[in-house]
């Protein structure tokens, strides 16, 4: 399967698998694609728990106002690092579910996507008020370049969405 047909299908909802993946990467690594392919899902992985696990633990940690921080010791902030220990072991059972995790990365990118529009006005909204931001609010210039941002993700999402469901 070709780049562009691999950008189709995955546009159109039906996402390659792995093997397809690997397989896009034989002309470029030849014999090491499919190892090659193998090290970025793993490496990306280990990246990736961390970081997830972590933001899981920061944000049920402040919307709870836990003590929350890496800084404290594990007796400090039990929630907090409670939190990260099971959103560990969440990720790591999602291994023993029938979840495709190929389209589980592409849909999680997608809502991410999508999400991030409303996320960035309501950021762009507060840097703007000096009773959230005091004195530190985001200068015009800045926040002209953050709205056209925003614009420019909800043209991208709503493209995605009309290609989705009427492409």
């Amino acid at each position: 399967m070709g780049q562009f047909s691999m950008e189709i299908s995955c546009v159109a909802g039906s996402v390659p698998s792995g093997n397809q993946q690997a397989e896009a990467l034989k002309p470029v690594a030849g014999v090491f694609a499919f190892a090659i392919f193998a090290l970025g899902v793993i490496g990306t992985g280990l990246l990736a728990i961390p970081v997830l696990a972590g933001s899981a633990g920061y944000a049920l940690g402040e919307a709870r106002k836990w003590p929350t921080g890496l800084d404290r010791k594990p007796l400090e902030a039990k929630a907090f690092y409670a939190t990260i220990a099971v959103a560990t072991v969440l990720g790591a059972l999602l291994n023993f579910t029938p979840v495709n995790p190929i389209k589980a990365l592409y849909w999680s990118a997608v809502v991410n996507g999508v999400v991030a529009v409303p996320v960035m006005a309501v950021m762009m909204l507060m840097t703007a008020r000096p009773d959230i931001m005091g004195k530190s609010t985001v200068p015009l210039a800045m926040r002209i370049i953050g709205w056209i941002a925003t614009a420019v993700m909800a043209a991208a999402a709503a493209v995605m969405v009309v290609q989705i469901f009427w492409g």
